[in-house]
C-alpha cells in the first residue's frame, strides 16, 4: 500500500505522530484521510474565538488546501464528521457546510463535545475523500 502524507507548508507544526492528511493509493483511486481541522493558525492560536461562522470557514479553507494537495477538491469528499462544542451553533456551521459540500453531498456526522483540543476553538471537521486517479 502506497501513502502520501499531504501536510500543507503554511498548517500548523505537528506535535505527534499524525498527519493532516494521507493519501492511499487503490489502484484506480485514491482514497484521502483528512484528520480533523481546527481554526487553530501555524503558530498555535485560535482563530476568531466566539464566532463559529469565522472558524468553521477557516476550517473549510484548510480542509480544501488539504485536497488540493492530491489534486482533489470538495466534489470529491464521501464522508464528514462535524464536532462542535455548542449544538445550537449548528445552523451557522450548517450554512457554510452546505456551500462547501453543495455538489458532493457526503454522509455526515454532526457530534457535540465537551471541548476541543484547543481552547477557544468550538468546530474541528475531518473528512474522507475518494477521487480516480
Amino acid at each position: 500500500m502506497k501513502k502520501k502524507y499531504l501536510c500543507p507548508e503554511n498548517f500548523t507544526q505537528k506535535i505527534g505522530a499524525y498527519s493532516h492528511g494521507i493519501s492511499v493509493d487503490l489502484g484506480k483511486y485514491k482514497m484521502i484521510f483528512i484528520t480533523g481541522q481546527i481554526a487553530m493558525d501555524k503558530w498555535g492560536k485560535a482563530i476568531a474565538p466566539k464566532s463559529i461562522r469565522k472558524q468553521t470557514e477557516f476550517v473549510f479553507k484548510n480542509i480544501e488546501e488539504i485536497l488540493a494537495e492530491d489534486n482533489a477538491t470538495f466534489k470529491h469528499v464521501v464522508k464528514a464528521v462535524i464536532y462542535v462544542t455548542d449544538m445550537s451553533q449548528f445552523p451557522e456551521i450548517s450554512k457554510i457546510r452546505n456551500k462547501y459540500f453543495a455538489d458532493s453531498k457526503p454522509v455526515s456526522t454532526l457530534v457535540e463535545i465537551n471541548k476541543t483540543v484547543k481552547k477557544g476553538c468550538d468546530v474541528e471537521i475531518e473528512v474522507i475523500a475518494i477521487k480516480e486517479k
